[in-house]
């Protein structure tokens, strides 16, 4: 039987993207089609190198060609991915930068930071570039959670103007607040000081090119939070919260906050951290000493996803004060949950593009 390019692009309409709910032809997801004889190869780009559902997407497309066209095929698939994006107007500095998402919490104490921290290094060690700004006044924290405390930004000439280059580090671009004060010193500034040097951290620095621009916000709601808005087109946000009410109580007025009318950001979802309590000795136990699902029940109350629950775990907090995060430990509950919960904002972060943004206010 001759296999023509027309009679694969037909099977491969019989293949559904999960998440955007068309098939991956359509969607204009197949490339490079190459037919000889019963060798049938192709590339499916898919619109994050982090996305959840690649190997259930491979093995669809693999089924499709044996199933309406030949069982006999020798069926070869190449998995990649371009990052979506919906900030094409933009034409400042920022434009090489694809999505631009910020972490917020309604209060201090949730492990907001580490949460931004441990969600950069996932989605580059997944694939992606990635950039990170710290703009947590109150505690910036970034750089002894990437082991650069005594390290600076450089500049650098581009055409008539002069840039800073972030600093490097985990496969991550970084910029923090505390680049720019002295490390024994403490950082008390007033609103429109933090505002200025956060737009700096914006549009005077040389990103590059990146797929995700991760923005750790201070703890509330504020003068910061309401410059980046101003600022910049956000892809969205992500809240993190820990199980208590009182914390999740804080953390729904961070959701309503971005979507007010007069802000108007998608929320990506939420982060439940110190989700649950295991032992080292007991890794498969769980203990639910801050309360269970509380952070999730908010998320079906709010109409937003739940993205991940992240372990009350000690080697969390050291991997941290060591400057490696937790996510770079190999195969433990605490590295998994992570990348999990960057698979699933990469996620929403591809849902959200590929539909025009709009944010509805759900029922309180």
């Amino acid at each position: 039987m001759h296999i023509s390019k027309e009679q694969v692009l037909e099977a491969l309409k019989n293949v559904d993207d999960p998440d955007l709910h068309k098939d991956i032809v359509t969607l204009g997801m197949v490339k490079d089609v190459v037919v000889e004889g019963k060798n049938v190869s192709f590339t499916v780009v898919l619109t994050t190198p982090a996305c959840p559902m690649k190997d259930l997407i491979h093995k669809a497309c693999v089924n499709a060609i044996l199933y309406y066209i030949d069982k006999e095929a020798e069926v070869k698939v190449n998995m990649t991915a371009t990052v979506t994006t919906q900030r094409t107007a933009d034409t400042s500095t920022l434009s090489r930068v694809k999505n631009i998402v910020a972490v917020a919490s309604g209060k201090g104490g949730v492990g907001k930071s580490t949460v931004a921290a441990n969600l950069a290094v996932a989605l580059a060690q997944q694939g992606a570039k990635v950039g990170l700004i710290d703009a947590d006044i109150y505690g910036p924290s970034m750089p002894m959670m990437f082991d650069v405390e005594m390290e600076r930004p450089k500049m650098h000439t581009v055409g008539e103007r002069t840039l800073m280059l972030p600093v490097e580090s985990h496969g991550v671009k970084l910029l923090s607040i505390c680049f720019f004060a002295d490390t024994n010193q403490a950082i008390v500034w007033r609103g429109p000081m933090a505002s200025r040097a956060l737009t700096q951290m914006l549009t005077d620095t040389d990103w590059g090119d990146l797929d995700y621009l991760i923005i750790d916000l201070p703890p509330g709601t504020g003068d910061i939070h309401l410059s980046l808005v101003g600022a910049v087109k956000l892809t969205g946000a992500i809240i993190v919260s820990t199980p208590q009410q009182i914390a999740l109580a804080d953390a729904k007025k961070g959701i309503g906050m971005f979507l007010m009318p007069a802000i108007n950001v998608p929320v990506l979802g939420i982060v439940e951290n110190m989700a649950y309590f295991s032992p080292a000795e007991l890794p498969d136990n769980k203990y639910y000493i801050f309360g269970k699902d509380g952070a999730l029940k908010l998320a079906e109350k709010m109409g937003v996803p739940l993205l991940g629950q992240i372990p009350l775990v000690q080697s969390i907090c050291e991997a941290s004060d060591a400057g490696r995060p937790a996510v770079l430990q190999e195969n433990t509950p605490q590295s998994m949950a992570f990348h999990s919960m960057a698979k699933a904002v990469a996620q929403q972060i591809a849902i959200r593009n590929a539909k025009p943004q709009s944010v509805e206010v759900p029922a309180s």
